[in-house]
């Protein structure tokens, strides 16, 4: 197919999503994110969309690290305190169980896997800590081979779609309090935190209109720190260039000058939104198939393990079952769907602190990823 007609098409059905999503209370428990995934895979699985195109190359390539660092421009790191202790507990647990989960199940399946094991563990920890953007940002890096990543994007979109039904109903069996916690109080202070950096990210919105000069500062910002990142990545080698963009792109999110440009959140979201569109549409399920289950039981099973210790050792702590459900999908599937879950749970007070766990995993998941990888490798080789 044309790249101009997939281009057409992958915009379009983020349109879509966005629209039922917005119009749809049942989708919004969904979210955008996952509902461009699955409007893809069906359209990909049934032939009306290619599995494969030089878009979703372009796309898993300098899109999306131009997207990692327009995201992560708006990560103020002062706002984590505004999670609130027990959200950022459930993070650290959340984060440490998706790497103990990856661990295990790259010393279990390496041998039906294969050689490059390490660099699927790597994926999979980055993918379970920062979501699919930090997926195809650590697989580029380590340069895994194109079937086990196309699989690897397919396992991972069907684990993550099952995980939010999951999150969703898991807390009904342990919640103590019932009924809607969403009190005019808590929408209040939702309604009237005007910085909200984190939550507009999700919302769309970048607080005020987008000017030319802004568009040409993140675009400069954006390609500048893209170009610097290859250049050091040049003389020092030993540090990966996804790591290089991330440090770079976390320090210019603290100076104020680079914050007070307006639109980056859209376009970073937008992005963000085009190649999780993609990943559905390269999500056919015959790949599973041909590579064997193996990597299925790899993303299954990490995520399984993950559960079981953020629920288990989060309710050991006694934190509120929601908060867990909350931080363990803003591991696995990001702040976008955090956020739905949040709002689904109608726990609008959780919602901010949600986004904002989601947010420091697009930060931590590149670094966990790469760290894990080699930790693999020392373990079962490769």
């Amino acid at each position: 197919m044309n790249p101009v007609l997939v281009f057409f098409a992958l915009a379009a059905i983020v349109l879509t999503a966005t629209i039922l999503v917005d119009r749809i209370a049942l989708l919004k428990r969904i979210g955008t994110a996952a509902l461009s995934i699955l409007i893809a895979l069906v359209l990909s699985n049934l032939g009306v969309i290619p599995g494969v195109s030089p878009v979703y190359d372009f796309l898993v390539g300098q899109g999306v690290l131009a997207g990692i660092v327009l995201v992560l421009l708006n990560v103020n790191l002062t706002t984590v305190r505004d999670a609130g202790t027990p959200m950022i507990v459930a993070f650290v647990i959340a984060c440490v169980a998706s790497m103990v989960g990856t661990v295990i199940m790259a010393s279990i399946l390496h041998s039906s896997i294969g050689s490059e094991t390490w660099k699927l563990a790597g994926q999979f920890t980055a993918t379970y800590i920062g979501g699919g953007m930090n997926f195809a940002a650590v697989g580029r890096e380590l340069g895994t081979r194109s079937d086990l990543f196309s699989a690897g994007i397919a396992a991972d979109v069907m684990v993550t779609a099952f995980w939010l039904v999951a999150c969703l109903t898991i807390p009904e069996f342990f919640s103590r309090r019932r009924g809607p916690v969403e009190t005019p109080r808590a929408q209040a202070a939702v309604a009237a935190d005007e910085s909200r950096p984190a939550l507009d990210i999700l919302l769309g919105s970048s607080g005020r209109p987008m000017t030319l000069t802004d568009f040409a500062g993140l675009a400069t910002i954006t390609f500048g720190t893209m170009a610097v990142a290859e250049l050091l990545t040049t003389v020092w080698p030993v540090m990966p260039r996804v790591l290089w963009i991330t440090t770079i792109a976390l320090v210019l999110a603290q100076v104020p000058l680079v914050r007070k440009f307006s639109g980056g959140v859209v376009i970073g979201n937008f992005l963000m939104l085009l190649f999780l569109a993609s990943n559905g549409a390269k999500s056919v399920v015959s790949l599973i198939v041909e590579v064997g289950p193996a990597v299925f039981f790899f993303a299954a099973g990490n995520v399984a393990i993950h559960g079981i210790i953020i629920f288990g050792l989060g309710l050991a702590l006694r934190i509120d079952p929601d908060v867990l459900s909350i931080a363990s999908q803003s591991t696995v599937g990001g702040p976008t769907t955090a956020m739905a879950l949040a709002g689904s749970r109608r726990r609008s007070d959780l919602i901010l602190p949600g986004v904002i766990s989601g947010l420091m995993g697009y930060a931590l998941g590149n670094y966990a990823g790469i760290a894990i990888a080699h930790v693999v490798r020392g373990i079962v080789g490769g």
